[in-house]
């Protein structure tokens, strides 16, 4: 994979300790890994990065907001973005990076890239179901939403209210059977 400069740290130099990293992730950054599932994006995330003497541990903090569009309705809307993810970097005889929350790196490397774990922690962090809150409150004004409920099946709503499943009525049986 192509490196992008500015998400790579090289950390032979650094001294043993703490540091902070602050990035400022918008379009661009996703257009590097062609991923198109949303409109706009406006995120921070602040890396603290401890060096000790045999290995390194991350920890990516996301905050910010994503445009995308709802699934219900198509309609765009901001959705607030917050998400963390910790990795811890060990050094051994070859790379292995199959395990989400362990880098295994080759002796001898001098730098470590977290690109992919920025955009991992940013993919997860979008919800699954992606649902307009003007949705869930009943604010939002549109035509699908009216179009919906058009189509939505309607049963007899008095008839049902009424009327029991006689299915329950056999099972009610098998209550007083027992008694």
């Amino acid at each position: 994979m192509k490196k992008l400069k500015e998400f790579t740290i090289p950390f032979v130099g650094l001294k043993l300790g703490r540091h902070h990293y602050d990035y400022q992730i918008d379009n661009t950054f996703f257009e590097f890994f062609e991923y198109e599932d949303f409109n706009d994006i406006d995120a921070k995330v602040d890396l603290e990065f401890e060096k000790k003497p045999t290995m390194l541990e991350l920890e990516f903090h996301i905050k910010g907001s994503i445009n995308i569009n709802c699934d219900v309705t198509n309609e765009p809307y901001n959705q607030p973005l917050e998400n963390h993810i910790s990795l811890v970097v060990k050094f051994g005889d070859e790379l292995n990076n199959e395990n989400e929350e362990l880098l295994i790196l080759p002796h001898g490397e001098y730098e470590v890239e977290v690109q992919q774990y920025i955009y991992e922690a940013i993919v997860l962090g979008i919800p699954i179901k992606r649902v307009h809150p003007g949705v869930e409150d009943g604010t939002l004004d549109s035509e699908i939403l009216d179009r919906l409920e058009e189509l939505e099946p309607k049963i007899g709503e008095e008839k049902a209210e009424n009327e029991v499943d006689p299915r329950w009525n056999k099972l009610k049986n098998l209550l007083n059977d027992k008694n």
